[in-house]
C-alpha cells in the first residue's frame, strides 16, 4: 500500500513538475528568483524529448508499482499519462520533437511576456 501510494505521489509530483517547466516562467512575477529554478527545468524537459530519454522518476514509479504488487508500465511519463489525453496511442519519435518544439516555443513565448512586462514596468 505505502509503495502504492509512494507511486501515485511521484506521477502527481512529475506532472507538477512538467507543469512547472513549461509554465513556471510566469512565476516571475511573483518571486523574480523563480527564474533560476525554471531555465534549468524548461532545458531539461526540452532536452528529454529531443534526445527521446525516459525521465528517471518513470523507473522509480515503474519501481514503486511493482514493489507494491501493482504492474509497472512500459515507456514514459508522457506516453504513459499524457499522450493518451492528447494524442492516440503510440508515441514516436516525431511526435516526441514536436513535444519539445512546443516546451520550447511555449517558454519563448512566457519569457517573452515576462521581458515585455518588466521592461514596462508592470
Amino acid at each position: 500500500m505505502l509503495y502504492r501510494l509512494l507511486a501515485d505521489f511521484l506521477v502527481i509530483l512529475h506532472l507538477l513538475f512538467i507543469l512547472f517547466g513549461l509554465l513556471g516562467g510566469l512565476l516571475f512575477f511573483w518571486r523574480r528568483w523563480t527564474i533560476l529554478l525554471h531555465l534549468p527545468a524548461a532545458i531539461w524537459i526540452s532536452v528529454i524529448e529531443f534526445q527521446g530519454w525516459i525521465c528517471p522518476l518513470t523507473p522509480l514509479e515503474n519501481r514503486l508499482r511493482l514493489a507494491g504488487g501493482a504492474a509497472g508500465y512500459e515507456g514514459g511519463f508522457v506516453e504513459q499519462y499524457l499522450i493518451p489525453i492528447i494524442y492516440p496511442p503510440g508515441l514516436t519519435r516525431d511526435i516526441q520533437l514536436v513535444l519539445g518544439g512546443l516546451a520550447i516555443g511555449l517558454n519563448v513565448a512566457v519569457y517573452f511576456f515576462v521581458i515585455r512586462s518588466w521592461k514596462s514596468g508592470k
